[in-house]
C-alpha cells in the first residue's frame, strides 16, 4: 500500500506541474523528477529501518527525542526564510531540509516510551504533565519557527492517548474551548446596539455546559434546577426592565449570571467540603478566562494572515482574491472534475496554474480536476483502507510500547489526511500541511516513511517472537 500510494502520489506530482514543452516525468529539472529521487531515497531509508534490531528504537528514544529538539531550537537561528516560514535548513545544492517533519517519529517514541514503561497510569497528574511536556515541547519550539500548521500536527497525539485510556472529560474540554473560540469570533455583531452577540452566546453556552453537567449527576439535579430557574427569571426580569425603556447589555448579564453560579457552587463545596462540584468548579473558572482572552489571542497573538484565514474559513470575511484565492481556485478545480474528471494531464485549472502550490498542499485538487469525484473517492477509500489495516496491525501488537506507536502513527497519518482534504474543499482554515505521500517534497516523505516503517519493524519483531 505504501508503495501504491507514493506512486500514485508521484503521478499526481507530474500532473500537477505538466505542461506542453515538459518531455519527460523522469527530468530532475522538474518536479517530478526530483520527487522520484526522493522516492528513492525513501526505499532505501526504508530497507535500512527494517534491517535495523527492533530493539533500538525503544533503547534509543529518548536520546533520538533529544537530538530532534536540539535540532529543532538551532533551526530557529540557523532557518532560512520561505514564505514567512523559519523552518527550513539549506544544504545547498538547492536542497531544504524541514526539521519539523521528523520531530513528529522522534515525539511517537517518547511517548511510546513514556508509556510502555512499567506500572504506568495515564491518568494521573504527574503522567499528563510528562505527557503535555513530550508533546508540547516540539511544538512550542515548531510554533517559534512560525510553522504553525506543522505544530498543530501535535494535537493528533490526543487520538493515541485517547485509545490508551485518556479521560473523555480532556477531549470534551477542549471541543468546548473551540466552540468558545469560534462563537466569540463568528458571531461580533451587537443586539440593540449595545449587546455583543458573541459574548452573549459564550457567556449562555458556559451556563448551560454547566447546568447540564449538574444534570448529569444523579444526586445533583436539585442544584442544576436552581441554576436554571435562578438564571432564566434573571433575563426575564432584565427583558422586563427593557420594556421600560433602560438599556440592557444582556452581554453583562450573561457573565453575572455565569458568575454567580460558578459562586453558587463554590459556596455549596465549601459549605459541604465536598469534590463533587470541583470539576465543573474548574472547567468554568477556564472557560470564564479563556472566553475573556479570545480578542486578545486572536488579534495579538496570531499573525494577520492566520487571522484572516480564520475569518475566510468561518465566513466572516470573503477574500476571493486575497487569502481566499487558494481554497477558491482548488474548489473551482475539483468542481470542474465533475463525476469522472477532465483525465489525466487534461485539468485546464491546473495546466494554467490557477492554484497555487497545486503540488505540494493543494495536490488533491488535482486529483479532483483529472480523476474526478469517483478518482478523489479512490484515493481516499485506498488511505482510509490504510488506516484500518494500521490499526488493525496497532492493536495486535504485544508490548505497550508497540502499540502506542502504532497508534501514533495512525493519529498524524489521520490528522494530515482530513485536515489537508479539509482546507482544499474549503473546510477547514488553509494550516499548510501536505496530504501523506502525495504532497512533493523530500522532507514530508522521508518523515513519513521513517514514522511509518518503524511500526512496520516493530510489528515485523512480534512475528519474529512468535
Amino acid at each position: 500500500m505504501f508503495l501504491i500510494l507514493v506512486l500514485a502520489g508521484w503521478i499526481s506530482i507530474y500532473a500537477s506541474t505538466y505542461d506542453f514543452d515538459q518531455a519527460s516525468i523522469f527530468n530532475y529539472e522538474e518536479r517530478s523528477g526530483k520527487q522520484l529521487l526522493w522516492i528513492g531515497l525513501s526505499i532505501a531509508i526504508a530497507f535500512i529501518i527494517l534491517m535495523l534490531d527492533s530493539n533500538i528504537f525503544d533503547r534509543f528514544a529518548y536520546p533520538l527525542y533529544g537530538l530532534i529538539i536540539l535540532l529543532l531550537i538551532a533551526t530557529i537561528f540557523l532557518a532560512t526564510d520561505v514564505k514567512g516560514s523559519g523552518s527550513w535548513l539549506k544544504l545547498g545544492g538547492g536542497i531544504n531540509v524541514q526539521p519539523a517533519e521528523f520531530g513528529k517519529f522522534a515525539t511517537a517514541l517518547a511517548l511510546s516510551k513514556l508509556i510502555g514503561g512499567y506500572q504506568f497510569q495515564l491518568n494521573q497528574l504527574n503522567n499528563y504533565l510528562r505527557v503535555a511536556l513530550i508533546i508540547g515541547l516540539p511544538f512550542i519550539i515548531i510554533v517559534l519557527q512560525r510553522e504553525t500548521g506543522s505544530a498543530l500536527v501535535y494535537a493528533a497525539f490526543t487520538i493515541m492517548l485517547y485509545r490508551e485510556g485518556m479521560s473523555g472529560l480532556i477531549l470534551f474540554v477542549g471541543l468546548y474551548i473551540a466552540t468558545l473560540f469560534i462563537t466569540s469570533l463568528k458571531y461580533g455583531d451587537t443586539l440593540n446596539g449595545i449587546t455583543q452577540v458573541g459574548d452573549l452566546l459564550v457567556y449562555l453556552i458556559i451556563v448551560v455546559v454547566m447546568i447540564l453537567y449538574l444534570f448529569t449527576q444523579t444526586r445533583k439535579q436539585v442544584e442544576g434546577q436552581r441554576i436554571a430557574v435562578s438564571v432564566l427569571s434573571l433575563f426575564i426580569f432584565c427583558y422586563l426592565l427593557s420594556l421600560l425603556g433602560i438599556q440592557i447589555n444582556y452581554a453583562y448579564v450573561g457573565l453575572i449570571a455565569a458568575l454567580s453560579s460558578l459562586a453558587y457552587l463554590i459556596f455549596l463545596t465549601l459549605r459541604e467540603s465536598s469534590k463533587d462540584f470541583l470539576a465543573v468548579i474548574i472547567i468554568t473558572i477556564g472557560a470564564l478566562l479563556f472566553s475573556l482572552s479570545v480578542d486578545y489571542v486572536f488579534s495579538s497573538i496570531l499573525e494577520p494572515h492566520q487571522q484572516t484565514r480564520i475569518k475566510v474559513s468561518l465566513g466572516m470575511q470573503d477574500d476571493p482574491r486575497g487569502v481566499g484565492y487558494n481554497v477558491n481556485q482548488s474548489k473551482i478545480a475539483i468542481g470542474s472534475g465533475g463525476l469522472t474528471g477532465k483525465g489525466f494531464l487534461n485539468g485546464t485549472q491546473t495546466k494554467l496554474k490557477y492554484v497555487p502550490e497545486q503540488d505540494t498542499d493543494f495536490i488533491f485538487c488535482t486529483i479532483g480536476e483529472e480523476e474526478g469525484f469517483l478518482g478523489s473517492l479512490f484515493i481516499v477509500g485506498m488511505f482510509l483502507a490504510f488506516i484500518l489495516r494500521l490499526i488493525y496491525l496497532a492493536e495486535r501488537q504485544r508490548t505497550v510500547f508497540s502499540r502506542v506507536y502504532g497508534y501514533c502513527v495512525v493519529s498524524i497519518i489521520l490528522f494530515h489526511l482530513i485536515i489537508n482534504i479539509g482546507m482544499v474543499t474549503g473546510l477547514t482554515p488553509v494550516i499548510g500541511i501536505p496530504l501523506p505521500f502525495f504532497s512533493y517534497g523530500g522532507s514530508s516523505l522521508w518523515g513519513f516513511t521513517i514514522l511509518l516503517f518503524i511500526f512496520l519493524r516493530l510489528d515485523l519483531a512480534r512475528l519474529e517472537r512468535l
